[in-house]
């Protein structure tokens, strides 16, 4: 079976809210809610992966803070390692844009759990709220 490893950002802004990446019908899984992020390439660090698929993705910069869950998952057809990050955007001005996603939301963390979650992502939902209790911070480790 084919595995990958992908990298996801949660990317949290100033009120605490979440950025939260709806999956287009184009892609795979379509009609999930994931965070945003991609593949990472060969010989690329996750930390750089997941600065590269943001900018490319929704078109700003981040800067990746502490990792949040290393989660191995298996669909029928592949294998996927994801790493997620906390993450910020480094411009607080700059707005995301959904390039390839059906549409982005920024999500209050009491609302995560009524989001339909691509299954790999459902431990990092689980993690944010269970060690967080309401109240996340930029950076701190979720371990």
């Amino acid at each position: 079976m084919k595995k990958i490893d992908v990298v996801g950002a949660v990317i949290v802004n100033e009120k605490g809210d979440i950025l939260c990446a709806l999956r287009s019908q184009q892609m795979s899984m379509p009609g999930l809610w994931e965070f945003p992020g991609g593949k990472v390439e060969r010989e690329e660090t996750p930390e750089a992966a997941l600065q590269r698929e943001i900018k490319e993705e929704l078109g700003i910069a981040i800067e990746v803070g502490a990792l949040i869950a290393d989660v191995t998952h298996e669909y029928p057809t592949l294998t996927v390692r994801l790493l997620t990050y906390y993450a910020a955007l480094t411009d607080k001005n700059a707005v995301p844009c959904a390039t390839e996603h059906e549409k982005i939301a920024w999500v209050e963390l009491e609302s995560l759990k009524g989001l339909h979650w691509a299954p790999a992502d459902i431990p990092t939902v689980d993690k944010i709220i269970e060690c967080h209790n309401g109240v996340i911070q930029h950076g701190e480790s979720a371990n």
